[in-house]
């Protein structure tokens, strides 16, 4: 079992340099998958990615969704399938399997369902529960400010690092970072984190 997560950029005709977000999409899935042939972009704003454990399937939704939302007026919609892989190609847009099955079925109804997130595992109610937590979680994440993003993707990359050793690195003082984190929901998110580690182990 594997989780392969589909997605695009919301608004990115919105910049006359697309190399403003590709840079900071290909950073993103370089740090979530290192092996270059388990992700790629496509048609200029679409990507996909392998993640061979499911249980961190959310964890790197949140991850790619801070890393995009550092850029004014961006976002990322995400599809995340999760299944089996029953064939594997050179390029990961051309393997197969119900994890990516699953994925493009859900990404297709992203835009007709007007929301940035959702799952497919293959279990029903499972899916119709995590997808009522997935709207939770987006609203909180979907009105992310620049600094939200740029503090949560700060804090996921450096996972040791106390807040006064984060604010360091983009010079800030402590309690500006505190507050950053509350304000995007920071310690929600790990706890709905863990519920989903959870839920998707118990499928495995």
């Amino acid at each position: 079992m594997i989780s392969i997560i589909t997605g695009d950029i919301v608004a990115s005709r919105s910049k006359h340099n697309p190399e403003e977000y590709l840079s900071e999409l290909r950073y993103a899935l370089g740090v979530l998958q290192p092996h270059k042939s388990l992700w790629e972009i496509f048609r200029g704003d679409s990507f996909q990615v392998e993640i061979e454990n499911p249980e961190q399937a959310f964890w790197s939704a949140v991850y790619l969704k801070a890393v995009i939302k550092t850029i004014k007026n961006l976002d990322v919609r995400m599809a995340i399938g999760i299944g089996d892989k029953t064939y594997e190609a050179p390029k990961i847009t051309e393997s197969n399997g119900s994890a990516f099955i699953r994925s493009g079925e859900i990404f297709e109804n992203l835009k007709k369902e007007k929301t940035n997130l959702a799952i497919k595992t293959g279990q029903e109610f499972l899916d119709k529960e995590l997808n009522t937590y997935f709207q939770l979680t987006l609203m909180a994440m979907d009105y992310w400010t620049i600094n939200s993003a740029e503090v949560i993707q700060l804090t996921m990359e450096n996972p040791r690092h106390n807040q006064e050793e984060l604010g360091a690195l983009i010079g800030i003082k402590q309690n500006t970072v505190s507050e950053r984190q509350k304000r995007a929901f920071w310690e929600e998110l790990q706890a709905f984190n863990e519920v989903f580690s959870h839920k998707i182990k118990s499928i495995l």
